[in-house]
Protein backbone atom coordinates (compact mmCIF):
# COMPACT_ATOMS: atom_id res chain seq x y z
CA UNK A 1 0.00 0.00 0.00
CA UNK A 2 1.32 3.48 -1.14
CA UNK A 3 0.93 6.80 -2.31
CA UNK A 4 1.63 6.60 -6.14
CA UNK A 5 1.29 10.17 -8.17
CA UNK A 6 1.76 10.60 -11.41
CA UNK A 7 1.14 14.21 -11.68
CA UNK A 8 1.04 16.04 -15.31
CA UNK A 9 -0.83 19.31 -15.15
CA UNK A 10 -0.67 22.81 -16.84
CA UNK A 11 -1.36 25.55 -14.65
CA UNK A 12 -0.58 28.82 -15.59
CA UNK A 13 3.51 28.61 -16.29
CA UNK A 14 3.99 26.08 -14.96
CA UNK A 15 4.34 22.57 -16.98
CA UNK A 16 4.35 19.99 -14.22
CA UNK A 17 5.20 16.30 -14.97
CA UNK A 18 6.20 14.49 -11.86
CA UNK A 19 6.19 10.91 -10.43
CA UNK A 20 6.24 10.32 -6.98
CA UNK A 21 6.16 6.97 -4.94
CA UNK A 22 6.12 7.25 -1.27
CA UNK A 23 5.73 4.40 1.17
CA UNK A 24 4.05 3.64 4.54
CA UNK A 25 5.38 5.29 7.48
CA UNK A 26 8.23 7.13 5.05
CA UNK A 27 8.69 11.40 5.29
CA UNK A 28 9.61 12.18 2.36
CA UNK A 29 10.02 15.98 1.81
CA UNK A 30 9.61 18.08 -1.44
CA UNK A 31 12.52 21.05 -1.98
CA UNK A 32 12.72 23.20 -5.01
CA UNK A 33 12.68 26.81 -5.50
CA UNK A 34 9.96 28.94 -5.67
CA UNK A 35 7.59 28.03 -8.74
CA UNK A 36 9.11 24.43 -8.99
CA UNK A 37 5.30 23.14 -8.60
CA UNK A 38 5.55 21.48 -4.92
CA UNK A 39 2.40 23.36 -3.65
CA UNK A 40 0.83 22.44 -6.50
CA UNK A 41 1.37 18.19 -6.35
CA UNK A 42 0.46 18.59 -2.91
CA UNK A 43 -3.02 20.17 -4.06
CA UNK A 44 -3.23 17.54 -6.88
CA UNK A 45 -2.67 14.87 -4.45
CA UNK A 46 -5.02 16.72 -2.00
CA UNK A 47 -7.93 16.70 -4.82
CA UNK A 48 -8.02 20.71 -4.79
CA UNK A 49 -6.13 20.92 -8.40
CA UNK A 50 -7.41 17.97 -10.58
CA UNK A 51 -4.67 16.69 -13.26
CA UNK A 52 -4.43 16.98 -16.79
CA UNK A 53 -2.73 13.41 -17.16
CA UNK A 54 -1.33 10.46 -15.04
CA UNK A 55 -3.06 9.31 -12.01
CA UNK A 56 -3.06 9.64 -8.03
CA UNK A 57 -3.25 6.27 -6.33
CA UNK A 58 -3.99 5.88 -2.66
CA UNK A 59 -3.56 2.66 -1.11
CA UNK A 60 -4.83 0.38 -4.48
CA UNK A 61 -7.50 3.36 -5.03
CA UNK A 62 -7.68 5.74 -7.80
CA UNK A 63 -8.35 9.14 -6.66
CA UNK A 64 -7.77 10.79 -10.01
CA UNK A 65 -7.43 9.40 -13.35
CA UNK A 66 -8.23 12.12 -16.28
CA UNK A 67 -8.49 9.09 -19.05
CA UNK A 68 -10.90 7.28 -17.02
CA UNK A 69 -13.14 10.39 -16.05
CA UNK A 70 -12.29 8.85 -12.15
CA UNK A 71 -11.77 12.24 -10.00
CA UNK A 72 -12.66 11.65 -6.49
CA UNK A 73 -13.01 15.14 -4.31
CA UNK A 74 -11.42 15.50 -1.28
CA UNK A 75 -13.17 15.25 1.21
CA UNK A 76 -13.75 11.57 0.07
CA UNK A 77 -9.81 11.25 -0.31
CA UNK A 78 -8.28 9.86 2.38
CA UNK A 79 -5.67 13.03 2.91
CA UNK A 80 -4.90 15.22 5.57
CA UNK A 81 -3.18 18.61 5.08
CA UNK A 82 -1.14 21.40 7.13
CA UNK A 83 -1.06 24.44 5.02
CA UNK A 84 1.76 27.01 5.87
CA UNK A 85 -0.26 29.31 7.49
CA UNK A 86 -2.88 27.09 9.38
CA UNK A 87 -6.07 28.12 7.60
CA UNK A 88 -7.98 27.93 11.14
CA UNK A 89 -11.17 29.15 11.26
CA UNK A 90 -11.13 32.08 13.63
CA UNK A 91 -14.93 32.09 14.63
CA UNK A 92 -14.55 28.41 15.71
CA UNK A 93 -13.06 27.23 19.29
CA UNK A 94 -10.23 25.69 18.76
CA UNK A 95 -11.50 21.91 19.69
CA UNK A 96 -14.15 22.94 16.24
CA UNK A 97 -11.24 23.74 14.59
CA UNK A 98 -10.19 20.12 14.60
CA UNK A 99 -13.34 18.75 14.70
CA UNK A 100 -14.32 20.18 11.47
CA UNK A 101 -12.76 17.92 9.13
CA UNK A 102 -14.66 15.33 10.88
CA UNK A 103 -17.98 17.23 10.84
CA UNK A 104 -17.82 17.83 7.10
CA UNK A 105 -18.08 13.31 7.39
CA UNK A 106 -21.39 13.59 9.59
CA UNK A 107 -19.48 12.31 11.92
CA UNK A 108 -21.91 12.69 14.98
CA UNK A 109 -20.88 16.54 17.41
CA UNK A 110 -20.26 14.09 20.23
CA UNK A 111 -17.90 11.75 18.76
CA UNK A 112 -16.19 14.46 16.89
CA UNK A 113 -15.56 16.72 20.07
CA UNK A 114 -14.04 13.82 22.00
CA UNK A 115 -11.85 13.08 18.88
CA UNK A 116 -10.68 16.42 18.71
CA UNK A 117 -10.16 16.99 22.59
CA UNK A 118 -7.98 13.46 22.59
CA UNK A 119 -5.95 14.98 19.79
CA UNK A 120 -5.49 18.09 21.39
CA UNK A 121 -4.54 16.02 24.78
CA UNK A 122 -1.88 14.22 22.41
CA UNK A 123 -0.43 17.74 20.88
CA UNK A 124 -0.08 19.37 24.74
CA UNK A 125 -3.14 21.72 23.27
CA UNK A 126 -6.22 20.29 26.20
CA UNK A 127 -6.34 23.71 28.10
CA UNK A 128 -7.01 25.53 24.81
CA UNK A 129 -10.10 23.53 23.10
CA UNK A 130 -12.55 26.17 23.93
CA UNK A 131 -10.43 29.05 23.13
CA UNK A 132 -10.33 30.95 20.07
CA UNK A 133 -7.30 30.57 17.13
CA UNK A 134 -6.61 34.40 18.39
CA UNK A 135 -5.20 33.30 21.83
CA UNK A 136 -2.58 30.76 20.34
CA UNK A 137 0.98 31.40 19.45
CA UNK A 138 2.15 30.41 15.94
CA UNK A 139 3.86 27.09 17.47
CA UNK A 140 0.36 26.33 19.06
CA UNK A 141 -1.66 27.43 15.78
CA UNK A 142 0.61 24.55 13.88
CA UNK A 143 0.29 21.59 16.11
CA UNK A 144 -3.73 22.73 15.90
CA UNK A 145 -3.60 22.42 12.28
CA UNK A 146 -1.55 19.26 12.40
CA UNK A 147 -4.26 17.23 14.90
CA UNK A 148 -6.92 18.60 12.81
CA UNK A 149 -5.14 17.11 9.52
CA UNK A 150 -4.80 13.64 11.70
CA UNK A 151 -8.21 13.82 12.74
CA UNK A 152 -9.98 12.21 9.77
CA UNK A 153 -7.57 9.54 10.05
CA UNK A 154 -6.03 9.73 6.78
CA UNK A 155 -3.52 7.24 4.74
CA UNK A 156 -1.64 10.36 3.50
CA UNK A 157 -0.58 13.55 5.45
CA UNK A 158 0.23 16.70 3.17
CA UNK A 159 2.05 19.47 4.67
CA UNK A 160 3.04 22.31 3.18
CA UNK A 161 5.75 24.06 4.72
CA UNK A 162 4.23 23.67 8.19
CA UNK A 163 6.83 25.72 9.96
CA UNK A 164 7.53 28.67 7.06
CA UNK A 165 5.45 31.04 8.99
CA UNK A 166 7.71 30.28 12.88
CA UNK A 167 10.16 33.24 13.96
CA UNK A 168 13.38 31.56 14.30
CA UNK A 169 13.37 30.92 18.15
CA UNK A 170 10.07 28.94 18.24
CA UNK A 171 11.03 26.85 15.00
CA UNK A 172 13.91 24.54 16.41
CA UNK A 173 10.91 23.45 19.49
CA UNK A 174 8.12 23.10 16.76
CA UNK A 175 10.36 21.45 14.47
CA UNK A 176 11.35 18.67 17.20
CA UNK A 177 7.34 18.44 18.25
CA UNK A 178 6.70 17.82 14.50
CA UNK A 179 8.97 14.92 14.55
CA UNK A 180 7.79 13.40 17.32
CA UNK A 181 4.34 13.57 15.89
CA UNK A 182 5.22 12.26 12.56
CA UNK A 183 6.68 9.56 14.47
CA UNK A 184 2.84 8.45 15.89
CA UNK A 185 1.26 8.39 12.12
CA UNK A 186 1.56 5.20 10.35
CA UNK A 187 0.78 6.60 6.71
CA UNK A 188 2.42 8.34 4.06
CA UNK A 189 3.78 12.01 4.80
CA UNK A 190 4.64 14.13 2.00
CA UNK A 191 6.86 17.44 3.39
CA UNK A 192 6.85 20.47 1.33
CA UNK A 193 10.39 23.20 2.37
CA UNK A 194 12.51 25.21 1.43
CA UNK A 195 14.47 24.76 4.56
CA UNK A 196 17.55 21.52 4.13
CA UNK A 197 17.41 21.69 8.44
CA UNK A 198 13.87 20.47 8.23
CA UNK A 199 14.30 17.37 5.43
CA UNK A 200 17.52 16.67 7.53
CA UNK A 201 15.28 16.53 10.75
CA UNK A 202 12.05 15.32 9.59
CA UNK A 203 12.50 13.58 6.22
CA UNK A 204 13.61 10.00 5.11
CA UNK A 205 14.17 10.89 2.09
CA UNK A 206 14.43 14.08 -0.30
CA UNK A 207 13.03 15.00 -3.79
CA UNK A 208 14.39 18.01 -5.63
CA UNK A 209 11.90 19.66 -8.15
CA UNK A 210 12.94 22.71 -10.29
CA UNK A 211 10.71 24.10 -13.84
CA UNK A 212 8.08 21.25 -12.65
CA UNK A 213 10.26 18.41 -13.00
CA UNK A 214 12.29 15.90 -10.46
CA UNK A 215 15.80 16.60 -10.86
CA UNK A 216 17.22 14.77 -7.64
CA UNK A 217 16.13 12.32 -5.12
CA UNK A 218 17.25 10.15 -2.35
CA UNK A 219 18.41 10.37 1.01
CA UNK A 220 19.52 14.00 1.94
CA UNK A 221 23.46 12.87 2.16
CA UNK A 222 22.91 11.20 -0.93
CA UNK A 223 21.46 14.71 -2.80
CA UNK A 224 24.33 16.70 -0.54
CA UNK A 225 27.11 14.38 -2.12
CA UNK A 226 26.52 14.64 -5.50
CA UNK A 227 24.28 17.62 -6.25
CA UNK A 228 22.70 17.77 -9.83
CA UNK A 229 21.93 20.86 -10.24
CA UNK A 230 22.75 24.94 -9.29
CA UNK A 231 19.58 24.95 -7.01
CA UNK A 232 20.56 21.93 -5.11
CA UNK A 233 24.49 22.71 -4.78
CA UNK A 234 23.42 26.65 -3.74
CA UNK A 235 21.23 24.83 -1.12
CA UNK A 236 23.70 22.84 0.20
CA UNK A 237 26.35 25.07 0.26
CA UNK A 238 29.03 23.40 -2.58
CA UNK A 239 30.09 24.73 -5.73
CA UNK A 240 28.67 22.68 -8.80
CA UNK A 241 29.96 22.34 -12.34
CA UNK A 242 28.53 21.23 -15.30
CA UNK A 243 31.09 20.00 -18.57
CA UNK A 244 32.66 17.19 -20.17
CA UNK A 245 35.78 15.27 -18.70
CA UNK A 246 38.40 14.91 -21.97
CA UNK A 247 41.60 13.44 -20.41
CA UNK A 248 41.53 14.41 -16.89
CA UNK A 249 40.69 18.22 -17.59
CA UNK A 250 36.93 19.34 -17.14
CA UNK A 251 35.58 21.76 -20.11
CA UNK A 252 32.54 23.60 -19.01
CA UNK A 253 30.11 25.49 -21.38
CA UNK A 254 31.31 29.08 -20.43
CA UNK A 255 34.84 27.98 -21.72
CA UNK A 256 36.91 27.15 -17.80
CA UNK A 257 38.89 24.18 -18.15
CA UNK A 258 39.74 22.54 -14.48
CA UNK A 259 42.03 19.51 -14.18
CA UNK A 260 40.56 16.69 -12.13
CA UNK A 261 42.05 13.36 -10.69
CA UNK A 262 40.56 10.04 -11.41
CA UNK A 263 37.24 10.89 -13.76
CA UNK A 264 36.97 8.50 -16.92
CA UNK A 265 35.58 10.75 -20.11
CA UNK A 266 32.30 11.95 -20.83
CA UNK A 267 29.67 14.00 -19.44
CA UNK A 268 30.18 14.71 -15.71
CA UNK A 269 29.78 17.19 -12.61
CA UNK A 270 32.20 18.39 -10.38
CA UNK A 271 31.31 19.70 -6.95
CA UNK A 272 34.23 22.04 -5.19
CA UNK A 273 33.78 22.50 -1.66
CA UNK A 274 34.09 25.92 -0.84
CA UNK A 275 36.58 25.48 2.18
CA UNK A 276 38.90 23.77 -0.77
CA UNK A 277 39.00 26.84 -2.04
CA UNK A 278 42.23 29.27 -1.84
CA UNK A 279 41.48 33.46 -2.29
CA UNK A 280 44.25 35.25 -3.01
CA UNK A 281 44.85 39.01 -4.52
CA UNK A 282 47.55 37.74 -7.16
CA UNK A 283 47.71 35.27 -9.57
CA UNK A 284 49.12 31.85 -8.01
CA UNK A 285 52.03 30.05 -9.66
CA UNK A 286 53.42 26.79 -9.57
CA UNK A 287 52.51 22.79 -10.66
CA UNK A 288 50.12 22.57 -7.96
CA UNK A 289 48.41 25.32 -8.89
CA UNK A 290 46.85 24.29 -12.42
CA UNK A 291 43.51 25.14 -11.31
CA UNK A 292 42.94 29.15 -10.88
CA UNK A 293 40.98 31.36 -12.36
CA UNK A 294 39.81 35.08 -11.89
CA UNK A 295 36.78 36.70 -11.24
CA UNK A 296 35.27 39.57 -8.97
CA UNK A 297 34.34 39.63 -5.34
CA UNK A 298 29.86 40.20 -5.32
CA UNK A 299 29.30 39.44 -1.77
CA UNK A 300 31.16 38.40 1.69
CA UNK A 301 29.15 37.16 4.36
CA UNK A 302 30.51 36.63 7.97
CA UNK A 303 29.82 33.46 9.68
CA UNK A 304 31.59 33.33 12.99
CA UNK A 305 35.49 32.84 12.63
CA UNK A 306 35.07 32.07 8.71
CA UNK A 307 33.49 33.69 5.57
CA UNK A 308 32.02 33.02 2.58
CA UNK A 309 33.22 35.00 -0.65
CA UNK A 310 30.69 35.04 -3.52
CA UNK A 311 33.27 35.33 -6.82
CA UNK A 312 31.71 35.91 -10.38
CA UNK A 313 33.81 35.24 -13.65
CA UNK A 314 34.12 32.71 -16.04
CA UNK A 315 34.19 29.63 -12.83
CA UNK A 316 31.03 31.49 -10.58
CA UNK A 317 32.18 29.98 -7.07
CA UNK A 318 31.76 30.66 -3.22
CA UNK A 319 35.02 30.11 -1.51
CA UNK A 320 35.14 29.67 2.88
CA UNK A 321 38.03 31.00 4.24
CA UNK A 322 39.11 32.24 8.13
CA UNK A 323 37.88 35.89 9.28
CA UNK A 324 41.89 36.34 9.35
CA UNK A 325 42.50 35.89 5.90
CA UNK A 326 39.42 37.93 4.75
CA UNK A 327 41.00 40.88 6.79
CA UNK A 328 44.74 40.05 5.38
CA UNK A 329 43.65 40.79 2.17
CA UNK A 330 40.96 43.78 3.01
CA UNK A 331 38.62 41.97 0.11
CA UNK A 332 35.52 44.16 -0.59
CA UNK A 333 32.80 43.33 -3.40
CA UNK A 334 33.83 44.32 -6.53
CA UNK A 335 37.76 43.53 -5.78
CA UNK A 336 39.24 41.10 -8.08
CA UNK A 337 40.64 38.20 -6.23
CA UNK A 338 42.17 34.46 -7.82
CA UNK A 339 40.65 31.79 -7.30
CA UNK A 340 42.72 28.12 -6.72
CA UNK A 341 41.99 24.24 -6.28
CA UNK A 342 43.68 21.47 -5.89
CA UNK A 343 42.75 18.67 -8.72
CA UNK A 344 42.46 16.11 -5.49
CA UNK A 345 39.66 18.18 -3.59
CA UNK A 346 37.30 18.59 -6.48
CA UNK A 347 34.77 15.32 -6.41
CA UNK A 348 33.52 14.32 -10.15
CA UNK A 349 30.59 11.87 -10.99
CA UNK A 350 28.79 10.78 -14.53
CA UNK A 351 26.25 13.26 -15.47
Amino acid sequence: MTLDADVGLHLGALDLDVHVVVEPGEVVALLGPNGAGKSTLLRAIAGLTPIDRGSITIDAEVVDDPSTDRLVPPERRSVGVVFQDHLLFPTMSVAENVAFGLRARRVDRSVARQRALDLLDRVGLSSYADERPSALSGGQAQRVALARALAVEPRVLLLDEPLAALDAGTRATVRRDLRTQLATFAGMRLLVTHDPVDAYALADRVIVLEAGRVVQAGTLSDVTAHPRSRYVADLVGVNLVEGDVDGGVLHTTAGADIVIADATDGAAFAVVRPHSITVSSTAPSGASTRNSWQGRVIDIDRLGERARVRVDGVLPSTAEITIAALEQLALRPGDTVYLSVKATDIEVFPR
